[in-house]
């Protein structure tokens, strides 16, 4: 499924446009391989449907770049000293051109974000460094990544724990996949399929701050679905599919045994006799290894 493409999804009951998006990008305007035309042409010919250039400490003039199709958003990334002498790395997107890149605190740079209709995401919290308790120290943080392609050098590219912890503290968190480019072996490794009315920066940012999206390395779902009790989805093949809930508590459709080669495209539990859930998402893999996450569904 290409974000370029008119294809329609049937996400809880609603038919919205599925945009494929890169949400982490770094260009020569801070410590990136490429200029912004460069990174522009490479995720358009790519198949993107939408980019934003999240420079360090610098926003990009979009509105002078030629998208090409694609749909740019501005937004930077901010490093606000963290805990333990950590730095913060604050993704924050939808902000305006010249958005100031400096803050004395974490919460005054994600106040400042709020405040102009913008959204701000924990990137990469595990490389950081960063436990789950001090990311929830923040107050007005729409969520995290679960995953990250420049981080995996090192092995800290996934953060699924980290955001289960989360959410089962309680707090509605959603999570990104994003490529956080800097040069060639970054790219198109992860990205966000953003769930929306329409392509337009206004309506991606509305899409994200409500939840309307999946990330994916590679896995698609086609349709989400729960209805009086029943949780539903359609997704290309995959090897692997789990329902996943609060603490020990999941939902298995599928999982690799040896000497058998299944693969689903399906997942159906009927949830009406269970104990009341906290809230519920779908994480699915592929027979490369390839994960997909749905966003929390709050029951």
């Amino acid at each position: 499924m290409n974000g370029k493409e008119l294809r329609i999804m049937d996400f809880y009951g609603r038919e919205l446009l599925p945009v494929k998006a890169n949400l982490h990008t770094h260009s020569t305007v801070s410590d990136g391989q490429f200029p912004p035309e460069e990174v522009i042409r490479l995720y358009r010919e790519h198949g993107y449907g939408a980019l934003a250039f999240t420079d360090h400490r610098k926003t990009n003039p979009v509105g002078s770049y030629d998208g090409g199709g694609m749909t740019l958003i501005s937004g930077i990334e901010l490093h606000p000293m963290g805990p333990r002498s950590i730095l913060w790395h604050l993704l924050a997107l939808g902000v305006p051109e010249g958005f100031p890149g400096e803050f004395d605190s974490a919460q005054a740079a994600i106040a400042a974000v709020n405040a102009v209709g913008g959204v701000v995401f924990a990137a990469h919290p595990y490389w950081c460094g960063l436990t789950s308790a001090e990311v929830m120290s923040l107050e007005g943080v729409c969520g995290t990544e679960v995953y990250n392609t420049s981080t995996r050098y090192i092995g800290k590219d996934y953060n699924m724990q980290l955001w289960d912890e989360i959410l089962d503290a309680g707090r509605r968190f959603s999570a990104l996949a994003v490529d956080d480019m800097h040069r060639v072996p970054d790219q198109f490794r992860g990205w966000t399929m953003i769930c929306a009315e329409e392509n337009t920066p206004a309506a991606l940012i509305a899409a994200l701050k409500a939840g309307d999206f999946y990330a994916s390395q590679g896995p698609e779902f086609h349709r989400l679905s729960w209805k009086d009790g029943i949780f539903e989805a359609e997704f290309s093949s995959c090897v692997e599919a789990v329902l996943m809930t609060a603490q020990a508590r999941g939902y298995c459709g599928l999982v690799p045994e040896v000497g058998k080669d299944e693969e689903t495209t399906v997942l159906r539990f009927d949830l009406r006799d269970r104990p009341p859930l906290r809230y519920l998402r779908c994480q699915i893999r592929d027979r490369n290894g390839n994960y997909a996450w749905s966003m929390p569904l709050y029951v």
